[in-house]
Formats: structure tokens, C-alpha cells, sequence
């Protein structure tokens, strides 16, 4: 395929994410509960307090911030082994980008001995996961944060800035905003980006597939990523009834 070919398969120009919907309280047992859907990709998200505490946080006078990331057994085409007793190092990886991408935007000594857990649990899976579980995930934690200053369980609201993330890459030699999963395995380019309101970075992963890239590639990249969060993080304060 000659690279001017290249027709995204869901008819979306380069440059344009995939429809997103927000829906807030979807769990009648956790009112901060949030179905996220990106495209075919669906997460349920849902932020609860009082869990477990980091040794490392014990007795600092800081509270913590922690995710916890599944794929459900039909969330793919192929089914996906439940990991009962052993979780894989994948599933590792991305609930500690969930985990650090919502601590980076909170201010844990606002919350002190305060425990927060952020579920994100795929329901169904078409790219974007990762990416779409800190979205999703980050509505669930203001949701909670913003309950427990009402009822005066924390003092201050710790929430420094909004937070959405994204995937882009290069397909067939273009810069490609939001890839499903196709685009995805047949990309050259595979990157995945957080960032906040203000422009600020939280994570970027950015890996070659069998290729390198050049540094003006990536800036596109991270360029498209930007504007894609951008429009992410009003879809958030649409969901949240701020905007």
C-alpha cells in the first residue's frame, strides 16, 4: 500500500480521535463509577478509599493514589486467561501508568493517611486502553476527592490539574491520531502520551516496531497527542457538569 493510499478504516481523518463516551455513576454500588467508551474500546472505571497503604507512604503524612488495571475474558476477540493468582508483567506495567499518571496531577499530602484505588477494567478492547482507563479513571478519582471535601474527610481539594491520555503513531507513514487496534498492530510507530490541561507531561511511551523514528516525527506525534488531549479533557468536564 503506497503511503498517499493510506484511508483510515473508520473513514477518520489523521488528525481526529475516535467518538468518546462518558458516562458518570454507571454502578449502583459506587456512585464514583464511570463507563468510558473511545471508539469500540470500553473501560469501567470506579475510584474507593480506604485500601491498602504503600509501606513507603506509611506514617508520612501523605495518603496514595493507586490503580488497579484488568481485561476482562471477552473484552478481545480471543479470549483473555483471567489472572487469578499471578498477574502478568503487561497488566504490571500499565497499572503503575495509571497509578503515577493520576498521582501526578494530586497532591497526596492534601489527602493524608487517605488510601485511593482506582479500578479500571476493560470490558471491551479496541486500542487505546491504557489510555482510555486514565481518562475514564481520572473522572472517578475527582469524583470521590470532590465527595470527600463535601463531607469534610479531607480539608482542601488536591486535584491540581485535569489529566486525559492518548494513543498515536505512524501508520503506513503517517502521523495518526487515537489508533484502534489494527492500526495499532500494523504501525511503525506505537506511542502513548498523558498530559494535563496546562501542557504539562505525565508519561510518554513512544516505541519503534521493527523501525526507527526521526525526532520530527515524534513532534508531530506529540503534537497530535496534545490536541487530542485537549478535546479529551473537555469531554471530562462535559461528564463532570463543569463546563
Amino acid at each position: 500500500m503506497k503511503e498517499q493510499d493510506f484511508t483510515r478504516e473508520d473513514g477518520r481523518k489523521n488528525d481526529e480521535k475516535r467518538q468518546v463516551s462518558i458516562t458518570t455513576g454507571y454502578l449502583d454500588s459506587n456512585p464514583h463509577s464511570v463507563l468510558i467508551s473511545v471508539g469500540r474500546t470500553r473501560v469501567l472505571c470506579a475510584a474507593t478509599s480506604g485500601n491498602w497503604m504503600p509501606p513507603h507512604v506509611k506514617d508520612t503524612g501523605k495518603g496514595w493514589v493507586g490503580a488497579q488495571y484488568c481485561m476482562l475474558p471477552n473484552s478481545s476477540p480471543q479470549r483473555v486467561l483471567r489472572e487469578r493468582n499471578k498477574v502478568s508483567g503487561r497488566t504490571k506495567e500499565i497499572e503503575r501508568l495509571i497509578g503515577r499518571s493520576l498521582r501526578s496531577v494530586c497532591e497526596l499530602k492534601a489527602i493524608p493517611y487517605e488510601s485511593i484505588i482506582v479500578d479500571c477494567d476493560v470490558i471491551q478492547a479496541d486500542g487505546g486502553t491504557r489510555t482510555a482507563s486514565v481518562t475514564g479513571g481520572f473522572i472517578a478519582l475527582y469524583m470521590l476527592l470532590k465527595d470527600m471535601q463535601k463531607s469534610r474527610r479531607i480539608t482542601r481539594f488536591p486535584i491540581t490539574d485535569f489529566l486525559a491520555g492518548i494513543s498515536v503513531g505512524i501508520v503506513h507513514g503517517q502521523p495518526c491520531l487515537d489508533l484502534c487496534s489494527s492500526e495499532d498492530m500494523t504501525a511503525q510507530v506505537d506511542m502513548n502520551m498523558v498530559m494535563s490541561e496546562s501542557g504539562r507531561l505525565s508519561e510518554v511511551q513512544a516505541t519503534g516496531e521493527e523501525a526507527t523514528f526521526k525526532k520530527e516525527q515524534l513532534d508531530e506525534m506529540m503534537a497530535l497527542a496534545g490536541k487530542g488531549i485537549k478535546e479529551l479533557i473537555k469531554e471530562q468536564k462535559k461528564a463532570l457538569g463543569i463546563l
